[in-house]
């Protein structure tokens, strides 16, 4: 082996973002089993990398949707909301300064009346 290998880091290989090393110690550290495979890792770092990037992708739309450049918070909190998935896995979580999805319940709405209708025709 020569002394100047250049060491490649296993979420280089894997070709993630994520750190995969960090995950691994944090798993073994956690106590979570008494041995970690070398594949355990590399999986959930993938899949959280792939969560993040989805948020992202929501939250930058609907950033976009608000005339906004930055994502804040609100934005985060209506693309996880507005996404049945994400929605259904991320339900007990509460996203500080998230704010709420606008809704206002039918029977609250006022009633249409025919009176209206016609006089909106008529012009």
């Amino acid at each position: 082996m020569s002394q100047n290998k250049k060491s490649i880091t296993r979420s280089s290989r894997a070709g993630l973002q994520f750190p995969v090393g960090r995950i691994h110690r944090q798993i073994r550290e956690g106590r979570y089993s008494a041995r970690v495979g070398a594949g355990a890792p590399v999986y959930l770092a993938a899949v959280l990398e792939y969560l993040a990037a989805e948020i992202l992708e929501l939250a930058g739309n609907a950033s976009r949707d608000n005339k906004r450049v930055r994502i804040i918070p609100r934005h985060i909190q209506l693309a996880i909301r507005n996404d049945e998935e994400l929605n259904k896995l991320l339900q007990s979580v509460t996203i500080a300064s998230g704010g709420v999805i606008p809704n206002i319940h039918s029977v609250l709405l006022p009633p249409k009346s025919k009176k209206r209708v016609e006089a909106s025709q008529q012009y």
